[in-house]
């Protein structure tokens, strides 16, 4: 069927602080004749933004759209094949986005690392998404395609050398980068519902809360999100990994989408590499310490208060030296089945929740928007391993990006 779209691809949320790294990086990588617009609540915002882009972005057309009003959001949706938004809170902002793009069979990206926000959009929308062929795709940055990506990848080295299924799956987490008034705004809404809802408690707990098929996930014991500081067996020192919540139940989800394609007996957990010997002990007991105190002030309305004072306000993030400075490295170690091991690493430079997560978010609305022949063959709710697999590893690597898997 001719395309009669007038858009490959829109920035919903253009003048966000990621929204606007998206931007640039679209409009230095993306190919030549791309049709791309921005889209937000501001036109006068949405000029700015445009004004200050690469030359190739500074011709894309200019939209206006609020996600608190379904006919805008509906003449976005079916105006494009692809969109990728950063608008946050997802669980505040994001249904009606979702909801609009599966209806129109519209692809769908987002940047979201909130467990509730995204049980709610598959409830809503995968039934629908897969009657129009639209691929909905949740965790688009730095949560959590490292995480999934690596995990496929493992995934597939062990099938393609009869190794069996994985059975111990176990990320090391490094990094360095800041924190955007955004993400804290993501993490205290989460807090609050959980807080206020024992629904939301119960179901956040659950590691395969996001599982397509509750009933038939296996009985298999995963690691806890959090604990006490520990050490992995080549002696590094680890303390909880403030995203391992959801990047867990996403790798878990990617696993039962492909039929548990990855091993029936998968357990999967992640940690935050803290380093060796005594300093690396201390460091792991001051993270452990700390982001205990912070989620529980973060719980409390007079703490709440007091930390809303310091902490980065919506739509800031950090500077500009400090996303260019920044890195990160997941180590990722597998045993398989049959007891044979391998190690992943996915690695990039640039702070990880935004430089980079600006490239895996834009390679990935890229892919939706252009390689539609080359994806698999999957429509509905899904994650970056099922909805663009090998696609957007090669895509991350032209990148920058590494991603590589090894014996032992």
């Amino acid at each position: 069927m001719p395309d009669t779209r007038r858009y490959d691809l829109i920035v919903f949320g253009a003048t966000g602080f990621v929204g606007r790294l998206l931007a640039g990086h679209l409009a230095r990588h993306a190919p030549a004749g791309t049709r791309i617009a921005l889209a937000g609540r501001d036109r006068d915002r949405l000029e700015q933004v445009r004004a200050g882009l690469p030359p190739a972005g500074r011709e894309w057309d200019v939209l206006v759209a609020d996600s608190t009003d379904p006919a805008s959001l509906a003449a976005l949706a079916g105006a494009t094949r692809a969109l990728a938004t950063t608008v946050g809170p997802y669980l505040r902002h994001g249904l009606p986005v979702v909801e609009a793009c599966a209806r129109a069979g519209t692809h769908y990206a987002d940047l979201t690392g909130e467990v509730l926000f995204v049980r709610a959009a598959i409830d809503r929308t995968d039934a629908v998404a897969r009657d129009t062929g639209a691929r909905i795709v949740h965790a688009c940055g730095y949560d959590s395609v490292p995480s999934d990506l690596s995990t496929l990848l493992l995934a597939d080295r062990a099938a393609a050398e009869g190794a069996g299924g994985l059975r111990e799956v176990r990320l090391v987490a490094a990094l360095r980068g800041g924190f955007s008034g955004g993400t804290i705004d993501s993490l205290r809404a989460q807090i609050a519902a959980v807080r206020s809802d024992p629904a939301a408690r119960r179901l956040t707990a659950d590691p395969y809360a996001l599982s397509p098929d509750r009933d038939a996930e296996p009985a298999v014991r995963q690691p806890r999100d959090a604990g006490p500081p520990a050490r992995t067996p080549d002696g590094r020192w680890t303390a909880p990994f403030v995203m391992a919540p959801f990047n867990t139940r996403i790798v878990r989800r990617s696993n039962a989408l492909q039929g548990w394609g990855y091993g029936r007996s998968m357990s999967y957990g992640e940690t935050l590499g803290c380093g060796r010997g005594p300093l690396g002990a201390a460091t792991a007991a001051a993270v452990t310490g700390g982001l205990a105190a912070a989620l529980a002030a973060m719980g409390l309305p007079p703490t709440r208060a007091l930390l809303d004072r310091v902490l980065p306000a919506p739509g800031t993030g950090p500077s500009e030296s400090v996303r260019r400075d920044g890195w990160f490295r997941m180590d990722v170690h597998a045993t398989t089945e049959d007891g044979r091991d391998y190690r992943a690493t996915a690695a990039g430079q640039g702070d990880p929740g935004y430089a980079a997560t600006a490239v895996m978010l834009g390679e990935t609305a890229l892919a939706l928007a252009l390689d539609g022949e080359r994806l698999p063959a999957r429509a509905g709710s899904l994650t970056p391993a099922t909805a663009l697999g090998d696609v957007l590893v090669q895509r991350l690597r032209a990148a920058g990006h590494r991603y590589e898997v090894t014996p032992g």
